[in-house]
């Protein structure tokens, strides 16, 4: 059944048309992800879908009765209402119905005959549909959303208007998900969540039984949960079944289809035109009317001809590249046993990790847990309460804050480039179109731009600055997801080294090669990527559980020697397994010198100091004898493991 029908829909605010030509529909149960550049007029579509803003031409229908929720980007809410109140208010109708029932109770001793069988008739009328509504389950659901999306006690207790931003969002959603409609309308929900509570809700949404449309940049969180992308484009509305990346593959598809029918149809119009040329030299060599009636036919069948337009792929995203920059150090930051707290407070303790050249490190961890407090003490912005931070040498340091400001914001974006590094306006607007200031936007002001304008204004201004560090706390916020996706495959090629915060989970997965993690005030390094993090986590709980079931197996069956020496077997065994890796991976890097030392050992000797050639020369023969003695230890490895 289709919950949805759109078609033909064109939007206009004023003179300026946000899109056009847009067709679709949406099915019962159908998870659909909307999806488009910043700007293509997701959010007003979303408005229309609603049925909060009005649209020019085209058709909207939807099915009659469907019930709605709607969360938006910036929700409004009465200024005196306590925030858990709106999160009851879900259950008015529940509440209204139970209220009835209790004064249908105390009413019983009161009545007789005809009225007492008639409210016995109406009690149970109203209670069949407050169980089949599941009213007695309302604590339940209550408090599961309150957990799933992190609404503290205060929050609960605070007014509605004294809220931050992202706390309103997640009580409107929180009222949303208990209120149950039959279609969710829901603007970028995984916005202001940390990855525990998006998580949570990509569980949730994926086992709701009705239709959802949302507009979402993570597409960590479209995989998981769409079966539906519905892109949309200033003319147009394309659709893809299955989730993000079944979308992309698909679109890729369809380019190479559509560019190889184009192809097809301009071989066969030169064909054409060609037999049309030929006749007419035909026609005037034999002067045949015969030939030149045939040119004539053929260029009537050339005009009928519906020619396909030349596919092309926007390719309108920001350039993030940086290239050329200086070469740090071996040892980048060094971290030693910091410790913050404010007030009682207290944050994380004993956090250290040393971020080495070219290392890409992305710190996790709930919402309050102080991640960006230790980009902060790194910068000098923050003093710890114990502990030391040590940069590197050469160390040229770039940071992209979540909130982005600028001394100068009441000039343009042209001016305050060029007269921030001395260049001259040209030169300025040359490295401002590479991040999508073209045209009239570079006279804008700063104070005009949006938070995401900021961001990639900074972003242009270190990449200009060819920085060989870059400390990024959730630099994908406000990011399309093209840009995002040139901002990876930049930072993925960069000559630096890069230390982030970020809950953009394919965005961590890209990029990170390293996680550290604040969990319970204490900080862990995991030396995986995103996926291996997930799964050294997952490893970690198994053994957990693993050694609780030892342990209650032990104190069942096994004698306290038999027990012990069990546990030394596997520690033995897990030491065999952790020395083989490591000599592996001594081993790789060993191989890697002696090729560096080859190439240079055979490259132009005139170049040489002969003091300097012999010592590279030894360094070589020493790592070739090192290498042997290695992979002798690695065979007695391999044979106890």
């Amino acid at each position: 059944m289709i919950e949805i029908g759109v078609s033909n829909l064109t939007k206009l605010y004023g003179v300026d048309k946000i899109f056009e030509n847009v067709t679709f529909d949406v099915k019962t149960k159908d998870k659909v992800g909307l999806i488009g550049r910043n700007g293509t007029g997701k959010t007003t579509l979303m408005k229309i879908l609603a049925g909060y803003e009005d649209y020019q031409n085209g058709q909207v229908n939807r099915r009659k009765g469907l019930t709605t929720g709607y969360l938006e980007q910036i929700p409004s809410y009465d200024d005196s209402s306590i925030a858990l109140d709106v999160l009851n208010e879900a259950f008015s109708n529940l509440n209204e119905m139970k209220f009835q029932m209790e004064q249908l109770e105390k009413s019983f001793d009161k009545l007789k005959d005809s009225e007492l069988e008639y409210a016995i008739a109406k009690y149970s009328s109203l209670h069949d549909i407050y169980e089949a509504s599941d009213g007695y389950n309302t604590a339940e659901k209550l408090n599961r959303v309150l957990n799933g999306l992190e609404i503290s006690e205060r929050m609960q207790k605070s007014r509605f208007s004294m809220l931050s931003g992202g706390e309103k969002t997640r009580v409107i959603l929180g009222k949303i998900l208990l209120e149950e409609p039959e279609l969710l309308l829901l603007d970028e929900p995984s916005n202001h969540l940390d990855i525990k509570s998006v998580e949570w809700l990509e569980e949730y949404l994926r086992a709701y039984n009705g239709t959802i449309i949302m507009i979402s940049h993570d597409r960590y969180f479209l995989d998981r949960v769409v079966d539906k992308i519905i892109e949309l484009e200033p003319d147009a509305a394309q659709t893809y079944y299955g989730n993000y990346s079944k979308y992309a593959a698909e679109k890729e598809l369809r380019f190479l289809q559509a560019m190889k029918e184009y192809e097809n149809q301009q071989k066969k119009i030169k064909k054409m035109e060609e037999q049309i040329q030929r006749y007419r030299i035909w026609g005037e060599m034999r002067d045949s009317d015969k030939m030149y009636k045939r040119a004539k036919e053929l260029e009537k069948r050339l005009e009928k001809i519906d020619k396909i337009n030349k596919p092309v792929i926007d390719k309108k995203a920001a350039d993030f590249k940086v290239t050329g920059v200086e070469r740090t150090g071996k040892q980048v930051i060094s971290v030693d046993n910091i410790g913050k707290s404010f007030g009682s407070n207290k944050l994380f303790n004993n956090v250290s990790f040393t971020l080495f050249y070219k290392d890409s490190l992305c710190i996790l961890g709930e919402n309050g847990t102080g991640k960006s407090t230790i980009l902060k003490i790194i910068l000098n912005e923050i003093d710890p309460d114990f502990g030391v931070v040590k940069i590197g040498s050469n160390v040229k340091i770039g940071y992209l804050p979540q909130e982005v400001s600028f001394d100068k914001e009441d000039i343009s974006i042209v001016d305050y480039f060029s007269y921030y590094y001395g260049i001259s306006l040209g030169e300025a607007r040359k490295e401002l179109a590479k991040i999508l200031f073209t045209g009239e936007d570079v006279y804008k002001h700063i104070s005009t731009l949006s938070g995401g304008e900021k961001s990639r204004l900074k972003l242009g201004m270190l990449i200009y600055e060819k920085v060989n560090t870059l400390i990024l706390d959730e630099p994908t916020n406000h990011l399309d997801i093209e840009s995002r996706e040139v901002l990876e495959e930049s930072l993925t090629n960069y000559e630096g080294t890069l230390l982030f915060v970020s809950h953009d989970r394919y965005f961590v997965n890209k990029i990170a090669t390293c996680i550290g993690e604040i969990s319970n005030k204490e900080f862990m390094i995991y030396e995986y990527d995103y996926e291996g993090y997930k799964q050294e986590k997952m490893r970690i709980i198994e053994r957990k559980s693993a050694i609780a079931e030892e342990k209650r197996e032990k104190d069942v069956s096994l004698s306290k020697e038999t027990y012990i020496k069990k546990k030394e077997e596997q520690r033995a065994d897990e030491k065999a397994k952790r020395d083989l890796a490591r000599m592996e991976n001594n081993i790789l890097q060993t191989e890697n010198k002696i090729i560096e030392l080859e190439k240079l050992l055979n490259s132009d000797s005139s170049q040489w100091d002969l003091t300097e050639y012999n010592d590279k020369y030894n360094e070589y023969i020493n790592l070739k004898t090192k290498i042997e003695k290695m992979y002798s230890e690695l065979d007695s490895l391999l044979a106890g493991v």
